[in-house]
């Protein structure tokens, strides 16, 4: 007679001290690649004296990061599926700490801008491949969703730990010093590395398709660009040759993958349960974050009148709550509630941050604390479930792809989420302007400030008032818009997710 239970699948290998240890070291650079997004924040006005860089060269020192960053991500996370995601981490963290010192001591403008684009070559490498190896080192569901938790945790902190550490260390050493700090995290990671990570590849990957290359990067930069200069500069129509130009090659790379015969990005990717609704709702989770974040930046130092230390010590109140979403949405999932349900939940939850959002005025500042931590914890809480499920979805050998899908995602979203709800903001705050306001004081907040400033007695308050009030309106409007998006999201959420766990593809 045969025994029953031989056919069972047998129990994944649960991870032990050595994995754990191991994602420990792996949190280092992963923290330091989202503080790098933010970390300048406080140092530019120290490197525009020292380093004395054009309008166009400030610009570049501030972006090239971020847009080599997003622009290489799918490629190095199939480049780390071939050659070992281990192998191109550490070859990520010794270009990220030579760039770090590099730009630490650079000399010029030219070297620093040179210096960031290295960076954001090296935090493409680190970003899919902590997760991929988060993926191999984690083969038991439970403890993979705790740890990509932990992930998620320290990806969303990093970016809002970055600018305080900046200006901490701006005014007690010199603007240098906000890159050395990455030195001894990737020291550490280079060293402890080759003995707790273990090497994974795809044993069987084909050749690498050099031509999706620069259409990858074709696709994203001039679609992330369009995007994010919208939102910054308002002038929509200088920017949608970039967008269509980004979306045309997108199509062109789409159609690449799915005829080539070893594509960069396999098309198989979205038939594992749950991939795709995976991806799509990550990128709406990175919508409604950054969507607000375009708001309440300015509305804590150029409303309330705080410094710009100040808005980012005030900024980490969040982070509070924001530590604890994930773990309990993994809790809540692992004691057996359904994921879309969670889900569904950390949208709601987000959209009714939203909701306090709209009900701010140009004196409430801790109602927008308090909205902004219970945004950010429903939005980690769905972040951490996505790529959980994204994650489960995927076949091992294809993890790095994986994760660089997630990430690109996460970067499109981030900039639609500035583009779109920065765009309703600022359609209602040049409606609500005086029309006898100068031009550049019905363009932003800060230009009417600037004006405010110069102009004599009770007419500079009074155009300063008014650009308070017109601007938080701009946030009411644009909240209310995030809060609808987030509840379509919750209502989809629902009807796409399927009910129970989604166990690994491979």
């Amino acid at each position: 007679m045969t025994n029953p239970t031989s056919t069972a699948t047998p129990p994944a290998a649960r991870a032990g001290r050595r994995e754990w240890t191991a994602l420990g070291v792996l949190m280092l650079p992963l923290l330091l690649v989202s503080m790098d997004v933010s970390v300048l924040y406080f140092a530019i006005p120290a490197i525009n004296a020292d380093l004395q860089p054009s309008g166009t060269q400030q610009l570049w020192i501030f972006d090239v990061y971020a847009f080599v960053l997003a622009g290489l991500l799918m490629t190095m996370g199939s480049l780390g599926d071939r050659v070992g995601r281990r192998k191109l981490l550490l070859i990520g963290a010794a270009a990220f700490g030579a760039a770090s010192l590099t730009a630490a001591y650079a000399d010029s403008a030219e070297t620093l801008i040179a210096a960031r684009a290295v960076l954001g070559i090296g935090g493409a490498t680190l970003m899919p491949s902590t997760m991929a190896l988060i993926r191999t080192m984690f083969a038991d569901p439970g403890q993979r969703a705790k740890a990509i938790g932990l992930w998620s945790g320290v990806m969303t902190g990093g970016i809002a730990l970055g600018s305080v550490m900046s200006g901490v260390l701006v005014q007690y050493f010199w603007w240098g010093s906000v890159f050395l700090v990455n030195l001894p995290a990737m020291a550490l990671l280079l060293v402890l590395g080759p003995v707790l990570l273990p090497e994974s590849r795809d044993p069987a990957p084909g050749r690498f398709d050099w031509p999706s290359v620069p259409l990858s990067m074709a696709a994203v930069l001039p679609v992330v660009y369009g995007l994010k200069e919208i939102a910054s500069q308002g002038r929509p129509a200088e920017y949608v040759v970039s967008i269509t130009l980004g979306l045309l090659f997108a199509a062109v790379f789409v159609h690449r993958q799915r005829t080539a015969a070893d594509p960069m990005i396999s098309p198989a990717l979205f038939r594992g349960t749950g991939f795709g609704p995976a991806v799509v709702l990550n990128l709406v989770s990175s919508f409604g974050m950054l969507g607000s974040a375009f708001f309440t930046t300015q509305y804590l130092q150029s409303v309330l009148g705080k410094s710009a230390l100040e808005a980012a010590l005030w900024a980490l109140l969040p982070s509070v709550p924001i530590g604890m979403a994930a773990p309990l949405a993994t809790s809540l999932v692992q004691k057996g509630v359904d994921r879309a349900h969670v889900v569904t939940a950390g949208f709601a939850i987000g959209a009714a941050g939203y909701g306090l959002l709209a009900l701010a005025g140009t004196d409430s500042m801790w109602l927008v604390l308090i909205a902004c931590g219970v945004l950010a914890s429903g939005i980690v809480m769905v972040l951490s479930q996505m790529t959980d499920l994204a994650m489960s979805a995927a076949p091992v050998e294809r993890a790095g792809s994986a994760s660089s899908l997630l990430e690109t995602g996460a970067e499109f979203g981030g900039a639609l989420g500035m583009a779109v709800l920065g765009s309703v903001g600022t359609a209602i705050y040049r409606h609500d302007m005086p029309s006898s306001a100068p031009a550049e004081a019905r363009e932003t907040l800060g230009g009417a400030l600037a004006i405010a400033g110069h102009l004599p007695g009770r007419t500079g308050d009074a155009l300063a008032t008014a650009a308070r009030e017109a601007f938080t309106h701009g946030m009411q409007g644009a909240a209310i818009a995030g809060a609808v998006i987030l509840a379509g999201a919750a209502v989809a959420a629902t009807a796409t997710l399927r009910r129970g766990r989604v166990g690994d593809a491979g």
